[in-house]
């Protein structure tokens, strides 16, 4: 990893895009008046453009100086859903309340489970189906919702240290993903495929909601989060500590197939209108693409993501774990190390 520079850019999308998105200073010029020599009125109370002194009281004022965010959704945990309580029940998370339908709170899988959460203080309520409907606005609960503590997120340092505890773990960095159907959907792909966590921004995307968690089908349990002021600067310190950033762009140059994912990486993916922001593709090492072969010209978020974390594993697991099942002449075995070894392209 140390033998190959860090390039500046990847794609000619971004050296088209400088001098569209440098910044200059603001240039306020004044009019000049219509006829040389005109005297300047002063501002007496025979002008019209009088301007009034800013001396309203703050209540008193028409405009809005400061906007007051909106709270999320995740300040009221419910999660609702089997395989969602289930996970939860199973990991021992906190549970503050659980609504279940009689048949279920029976079964085999729940039992035992609900016993315990009982004995650690969770209040257990058997309800009737139109309960759970009110209390999950007609969500899709399966019989059975759970009230937990709000969600835990991790701080990115410890996000790094955890994730470098395996070989070349693999980071997904979510750029302003606002569905939480989106971002549940993409937790789940990367729990599965074997990465080590998420990073999403604070301002402008969603965080993990009960919608989230109930998309992500119980993956939270074993996948950590981790949420940050600034995007940007987090990608920086990522690099820091030895991880190779990719975006993923649909006017990138690099098709994904041909780049070889090696060492610890972070997978980039952008919102689901806007995709990659200016800056946060400057941040990266390489932006790639997915080939599209169809008049569709773009993918959904978490699709584009669960495919480009399969590319990412499909060669880790060719050039790792089947190794020994490729059969070669002693000639082939620098073409095999230089595929193994290589950050260059993946057909090399």
């Amino acid at each position: 990893m140390t033998s190959k520079p860090r390039p500046i850019k990847n794609s000619s999308a971004i050296n088209s895009e400088h001098s569209s998105t440098e910044k200059g200073k603001r240039i306020v010029s004044r009019r000049p008046s219509t006829k040389p020599g005109t005297k300047v009125i002063s501002n007496t109370a025979k002008s019209v453009a009088k301007v009034i002194p800013n001396t309203l009281k703050r209540h008193d004022r028409n405009v809005s100086e400061s906007v007051t965010p909106v709270r999320d959704k995740e300040d009221v945990d419910l999660i609702y859903g089997r395989h969602s309580v289930l996970s939860a029940l199973e990991s021992e998370r906190n549970l503050n309340r659980i609504w279940i339908v009689s048949h279920l709170r029976y079964d085999h899988r729940f039992h035992s489970l609900i016993l315990r959460a009982k004995e650690n203080g969770t209040i257990i309520d058997e309800v009737e189906p139109k309960r759970l409907d009110r209390i999950t606005s007609s969500a899709n609960h399966q019989g059975v919702a759970a009230q937990i503590a709000p969600y835990a997120y991790l701080d990115l340092s410890d996000l790094i240290e955890r994730a470098k505890s395996v070989k070349d773990p693999v980071i997904i960095a979510a750029d302003g993903i606002e569905d939480p159907h989106n971002l549940g959907a993409i937790i789940r792909s990367a729990e599965a495929l074997g990465s080590q966590g998420l990073l999403i921004p604070q301002r402008r995307a969603v965080g993990i909601t009960s919608t989230v968690m109930k998309v992500a089908a119980g993956a939270l349990e074993n996948f950590p989060v981790a949420r940050v002021v600034n995007l940007h600067r987090a990608l920086e310190e990522l690099k820091a500590a030895g991880f190779w950033i990719y975006g993923t762009a649909a006017n990138a140059s690099e098709p994904i197939h041909t780049v070889n994912f090696s060492g610890p990486t972070v997978l980039v993916v952008g919102s689901e209108g806007e995709g990659l922001s200016i800056l946060t593709q400057r941040c990266c090492d390489f932006l790639v693409s997915i080939p599209l072969q169809g008049k569709t010209p773009s993918l959904n978020a978490s699709v584009a993501t669960g495919m480009a974390l399969y590319e990412i594993y499909r060669q880790r697991w060719v050039n790792t774990l089947h190794l020994d099942k490729l059969k070669f002449t002693p000639g082939d075995a620098s073409l095999v190390k230089g595929r193994v070894n290589g950050r260059g392209s993946a057909k090399s």
